[in-house]
């Protein structure tokens, strides 16, 4: 399975793709592409958008985006259905048995969406546990306050989008439950035991730890790496290779969030040699990416082997989105 050779994501800056940024990703070649709001009008435009940015890269790239629902959510009414924010959805569901049935269809349908538009990846499912402390930009984007649960209603996404043709990649690992602060704007320092994070925090990514692709948490573990976030620490870069077990292909979460500091080529530099395998830079401003390019690099032999192995775990929607609807209306 053929893949892009540089350790990057990218955004581009606008709904359709301008000249400058199509030599740019021919030249760097991505593994893949990431969508916001800004590069959607409708559904014809983005079915031209996408197949722009893999025809710039002459193959199948991946082309994810951010659809959880509630207030992360890049494709919009009217032209696309509305979700309401998933720790709602879980609590009003009535029990973890209904709420796994209806997270289900609900992701098979999100499926149907993208893959209707040429997205094949959705940055779901979303396993950090909600704590006391977690603030409100993450609070309500969880799927429930217990690591089991999470867990549980975390697979059903999961099974929901690989059903519908669409790659999940799971996040923040390794947990971004104790963040009580907005990684946009500040870094979160977490203190709890090691213990603790492992019963809690922890627990849902390892249960989940098959998945094909994940993305870091910028926050500070001091159990683990007393100075560096987790998205730049060997240390947790390699708690979540040997101790949570997750083999597949690991992505930083955007590099322009100010929970991170330095310039954004030292951000990638940083990323890349902490054991991350992709640069995720979501802005699409071209200077940006030129210097992100330029400080990831070249995926390695392992990265490589890993990107290849996420690629090829994208199917074919086998699922009925007509009937996950259908136990949507039911509730």
């Amino acid at each position: 399975m053929t893949v892009g050779t540089g350790a990057t994501i990218f955004g581009c800056a606008g709904p359709q793709l301008l000249p400058e940024e199509r030599a740019f990703y021919r030249d760097a070649d991505p593994f893949g592409f990431i969508l916001f709001a800004r590069n959607v009008e409708d559904p014809d435009q983005l079915r031209r958008l996408t197949g722009d940015l893999r025809e710039a890269v002459g193959r199948d790239a991946p082309i994810l985006v951010d659809q959880e629902g509630g207030r992360v959510q890049r494709l919009r009414a009217p032209q696309w259905r509305e979700w309401a924010p998933p720790l709602d959805t879980v609590d009003r569901a009535g029990s973890l048995e209904a709420a796994e049935r209806i997270m289900r269809a609900r992701a098979t349908v999100i499926a149907g969406e993208l893959t209707a538009v040429g997205i094949d990846a959705d940055c779901i499912p979303t396993l950090d546990v909600a704590r006391p402390v977690t603030h409100p930009f993450l609070r309500n984007r969880c799927y429930g306050r217990d690591p089991g649960g999470v867990a549980r209603i975390g697979r059903a996404v999961a099974d929901g989008l690989i059903a519908g043709g669409v790659l999940p990649v799971m996040k923040h690992m390794p947990g971004h439950g104790l963040s009580h602060l907005d990684t946009h704007h500040d870094l979160p320092r977490v203190d709890a035991p090691l213990s603790d994070l492992r019963a809690i925090d922890f627990a849902p990514f390892r249960a989940l730890s098959d998945l094909p692709m994940a993305m870091t948490a910028h926050l500070v573990f001091a159990a683990l790496d007393a100075d560096r976030p987790a998205t730049q620490s060997p240390d947790v870069i390699r708690m979540i290779r040997e101790e949570i077990g997750f083999e597949g292909l690991l992505m930083s979460d955007d590099l322009n969030m100010q929970a991170l500091a330095g310039t954004l080529a030292e951000r990638a530099a940083r990323t890349v040699a902490a054991g991350v395998d992709i640069a995720l830079h979501c802005k699409g401003a071209m200077d940006e990416m030129v210097a992100v390019a330029g400080a990831a690099g070249a995926m390695g032999p392992a990265a490589r082997a890993r990107a290849e192995a996420a690629v090829a775990a994208r199917r074919a929607a086998t699922a009925d989105v007509r009937a996950a609807l259908a136990d949507l209306a039911h509730g």
